[in-house]
């Protein structure tokens, strides 16, 4: 029989490999990844971070929204119970970290203050270093 420990709290997610992450390492065109693996919430994070960049905080926040959204998919399909560590040091994690910082971010510039509170109340609670990498 297998004892759990109750103040242990819930278990690290960690996602597979995102096939996504290749090819944007090897230099292509993030619209293009996001085309090509359109589940991708790091192909959608670079979107909404380079978005953010340029300016076009409305097509961030949609890019964000999406990447965000993508990533709670995949994370509830790996065991995820809306809540939990999602450490950052695990390579594979870092599409939905940085789409939820990107989220934050967005909402904030056009005023979302709530969603910008719970955005980053998230993320830190998802994981500390994410936070403290991406602020």
């Amino acid at each position: 029989m297998e004892l759990n420990n109750l103040l242990s709290g819930p278990p690290e997610t960690l996602l597979p490999v995102d096939p996504a992450a290749a090819e944007l390492a090897d230099g292509v065109a993030p619209a293009e990844v996001a085309a090509n693996h359109p589940t991708s919430s790091l192909a959608w994070a670079v979107l909404a971070e380079g978005a953010l960049a340029d300016g076009r905080t409305i097509e961030g926040y949609a890019y964000a929204r999406t990447g965000y959204h993508r990533a709670l998919d995949l994370l509830r399909r790996n065991g995820w119970k809306g809540h939990g560590p999602v450490p950052w040091e695990h390579e594979p994690n870092r599409g939905f970290l940085r789409a939820l910082a990107a989220l934050g971010k967005a909402a904030a510039l056009i005023d979302e203050k709530d969603e910008a509170e719970r955005c980053a109340t998230f993320l830190r609670d998802s994981s500390p270093a994410a936070a403290d990498a991406l602020s």
